[in-house]
């Protein structure tokens, strides 16, 4: 599963830029969401990647992610969130789950270059390191 968190704000964007990062639900910055990445969605990624970090994202850590900043849609039904997320990973949206498709996530801890591509800042590809990236912002 691929993860992407928006780094770059709100000013100064193209309509069409915009328009992507909305339909992937990246309205704010950091935020997270975590896709299965069909052709459509790596398309969209791959014409946002100057405002996104991406990576493929391990087990543990989506479980930490969702556990800890995943939001319930209706409040007044409880999630297993263990069980939630092994439903997501055979295929089941989140909707279903009674959870919101996108998580909000802190600043991350000892800061980042926002201005940089990958090897020197987080911007773009981030591969493996996206799960230290998504640690440092729970």
């Amino acid at each position: 599963m691929i993860c992407i968190i928006r780094i770059r704000g709100r000013v100064g964007l193209k309509k069409e830029i915009n328009e992507t990062l909305n339909r992937l639900r990246l309205r704010r910055k950091y935020t997270c969401v975590v896709l299965e990445g069909n052709k459509v969605q790596l398309g969209m990624i791959k014409k946002i990647k100057d405002f996104i970090a991406f990576g493929e994202i391990d087990n543990k850590t989506f479980e930490n992610l969702v556990e800890k900043r995943g939001q319930l849609i209706d409040k007044k039904n409880k999630v297993d969130f263990k069980k939630a997320v092994k439903e997501l990973e055979k295929g089941k949206k989140y909707e279903e789950l009674n959870l919101k498709p996108f998580f909000r996530l802190h600043p991350p801890r000892k800061g980042i270059n926002s201005k940089l591509h990958f090897p020197k800042g987080v911007l773009g590809d981030n591969k493996e390191k996206i799960n230290d990236l998504v640690g440092r912002m729970l």
